[in-house]
This record gives structure tokens, sequence and C-alpha cells, in this order.
């Protein structure tokens, strides 16, 4: 019977994974945002905004979706969260180009929040199944929400070129609402006094030995750890964030032919969803050290890489950077995710987590800034200065971090 019962942790973590390919239909904005630009002459600064905008409340959407869930549940919550995704995308298919305003309220505001509500109560609830395999957990989750620009964004390609874009953006609602549905219906907790296998120790792999405490979330911002990883993380991921706002046009300023550009955007994303399930294993494996420290190099070498493809306007080169950019994207979220379990406990984790996945909002900002050099300077070589730089400070703040 206990057996039965730990079994089914299993389909919750599917159930999850598919529930967040869907909600990661934000990351395809760099797909979805091309029609409205050919429609109504908007700007890419101006697209651009609608990402930082989306990442923003994703963020808040987050927290709330703790606080929420702590008060009524996750059912509830999932259902708030399916109605107010459903809602953005249906008002973002009624755009009629008047005001740009109306793309920032349902696609920035309301879609970017509930699905911000759904993936915090999705990744807290199923993390809470997997107390032994915390990497594993968040890798397979995240990578469903990184993939989704390949598998969504394709299909809401095709819609694009077909019925028209229209379509596509209620497409998404109605069947973002379905799923979220779904899960808030199947989706639990485990039950009080469950029993779990116990977790591998890994001291000596992670170079970390403490005992981990729960600590709430007052407790775990005052501490130097929590500050260090969280700028780190947010250096980390702005590399990867600013990159897959402009990914398809970065493709073409080189050489690429608009539909190898859009398979690009695919490409990205599907290394970006390896580089989440890849980072929960390493973490699970060689720890928190080792893991962060992969990420820092590996994120280094993609914006360097990069930048000498823009340099050189060598496609080959930004095939290379665009995949090793995905892949290191990835590590952020996953590293997020399992940080705050292993640094700070399981009792708070769905509140903590939300407060440390603020670090997209700092990288959106980031992506923003970087934006507004390209449109500045005309070319790509100071957006990538600045990503190598930012590379290259998240490296010294992951060295500066010791115990919880």
């Amino acid at each position: 019977m206990k057996d039965q019962k730990l079994s089914i942790r299993w389909l919750y973590l599917i159930l999850g994974v598919v529930a967040l390919l869907f909600g990661g239909v934000v990351y395809a904005w760099s797909i979805l945002k091309g029609p409205l630009a050919d429609a109504f002459g908007w700007s890419a600064s101006q697209l651009a905004l609608n990402f930082t905008l989306t990442m923003c409340f994703f963020c808040v959407g987050g927290f709330a979706g703790g606080m929420i869930n702590k008060k009524l549940g996750s059912r509830i919550t999932l259902i708030i969260a399916a109605v107010l995704g459903c809602l953005g995308f249906v008002l973002a298919s009624r755009l009629d180009g008047s005001s740009i305003t109306m793309l920032y309220i349902s696609y920035g505001v309301l879609a970017g929040f509930g699905i911000g509500i759904a993936y915090n109560v999705i990744i807290g609830t199923v993390s809470a199944w997997f107390p032994d395999q915390k990497g594993l957990c968040s890798g397979a989750l995240l990578m469903g929400f990184g993939a989704s620009a390949l598998i969504i964004g394709k299909i809401a390609s095709a819609i694009i070129d077909g019925p028209g874009w229209s379509v596509a953006y209620l497409f998404l609602g109605v069947a973002l609402a379905i799923v979220l549905m779904i899960t808030a219906f199947v989706l639990q907790l485990p039950p009080a006094g469950m029993q779990f296998p116990a977790p591998k120790k890994k001291a000596a792999a992670s170079g970390e030995d403490f005992v981990v405490q729960d600590l709430d979330t007052p407790h775990m911002v005052r501490r130097v750890s929590f500050w260090l990883a969280f700028l780190c993380i947010v250096c980390l991921s702005a590399v990867g964030n600013t990159v897959i706002s402009f990914a398809k046009d970065l493709s073409m300023s080189v050489g690429a032919e608009a539909g190898l550009a859009t398979t690009l955007v695919g490409v990205l994303s599907v290394c970006n969803g390896l580089g989440r399930i890849a980072t929960g294993a390493l973490f699970d494996k060689l720890g928190r050290k080792k893991t962060m420290l992969f990420a820092n190099i590996l994120t280094i070498c993609a914006a360097g890489v990069t930048l000498i493809s823009v340099v050189s306007h060598s496609l080959p080169l930004c095939i290379v950077g665009l995949c090793a950019t995905g892949f290191s994207y990835g590590t952020g979220p996953t590293i997020s995710s399992a940080f705050t379990s292993a640094f700070y406990g399981t009792k708070h984790f769905a509140l903590n987590f939300s407060i440390m996945n603020f670090n997209l909002m700092g990288a959106s900002f980031m992506a923003t800034a970087a934006s507004s050099l390209l449109e500045s300077s005309g070319a790509y070589i100071a957006p990538f200065v600045l990503l190598l730089s930012l590379a290259v400070v998240s490296l010294v703040l992951d060295l500066c971090i010791r115990k919880p």
C-alpha cells in the first residue's frame, strides 16, 4: 500500500511537466511577437518591454501563488491561475493596434501573473513528493517549462501561418486553461506522515557539510548566502533571458533565413529544457558548488562565443552560442529551486522559492537594458559585452557563497 501511494508521485511529476509545458509558452515570445510587429508596427523596444513586464508579473504571481496556496490550497489557487492566464491570452487575441498598453495588460500582466501563480504551486506541490530527489524533480518540471517554446511555440507558429495570430493567441489561452484546470483537480500534496526514501548523503561531493534547517522567509532573506545566490542567479539568467527575447532577430542578423531562425528559437528552447534536467541530475550527484561553478563557466562561454559570432558575422558560431546559451539559461531556474530547498529546507519552500524566483525580474530588466543598447548602437556587440560582464560577475558571487 505504501509503495502504491509512493508510486503516484511519478504521475504527479508527469502531470506537472505537461502543465508547465503549456505555461512555458511565455518563453515563445520571440515567435509570438513577430506578427504583432508586422500588423501594428510596434518597435523592438516596445515589444521587449512587454517581455520584461511578463517576467516581472510572473515573479509577482509566483509570490502571490505561494500566499494564496497557503490559505486556500492548491486546487483553488490553480483555478485562479487558469482563469487569469486564459483571460490574458484571449484579450491579447482581440488586439487591434490602437494601443500597445492593452498588450501589456493582457499578455504582460494577466497572463504573466496567472502563469507565475501556476508555476509556483505546481513546483511546490510536486517537489513535496520528491524530498529524496530534489534536483531530478526540479529539472524535469523546469525542462517542461523551458521546452515549451519548441513544442507549443511550433504549434503556435503553424496556427499563425494558417488561420492567423489572433487564432493562435486564442488557442493558447484555452489550452492553458484546460490543462491547468485538470491539474487543479488531480494534483495534491502528500498526506501527513508520508514516508519517503532517505536522500543519499552528498557532503563529500558537494564540499558542504551542514545540517539543513527549515527556515521561514523572513529568516532566509536575512542570510548573506541568500543574497549572494540571488544576485548570482540574476546575472546568470540575464544572459539567456536577453537572448531569448531577440533570438530570431539575432540569428537573421548573421545570415540565417527566416525559417532557420525560427527553428533556432526552438533549438534554443530544447537546450534550455535539457539544461534544466541535466542541472537537476548534476545537483543531486555533484552537489551545489560544482553544479553552480559549471553553470557559471558555461554561461561565460555562451556569451563569449555569441559575441565572437556577432563580430565575425558567423552563423555556425551563432548556432553554437545559442545552444550554449539555452543550456546555460536552463541551469538558473533549476539551481533556484534546488538551492532553496537544499539550503533552507522544504517546510516553507513554496514561499521561499517564490522570493528566490524574483531573480527573473532582475534578469528581465537586464534584458530591457540590453535591448536599449541594441536599439541605440544598432548592433549586437554592446549588448553581448554587457552580458559577458554579467556572467563574470555571477561567477565571482558564486565563489563567495558559503553555508546557509
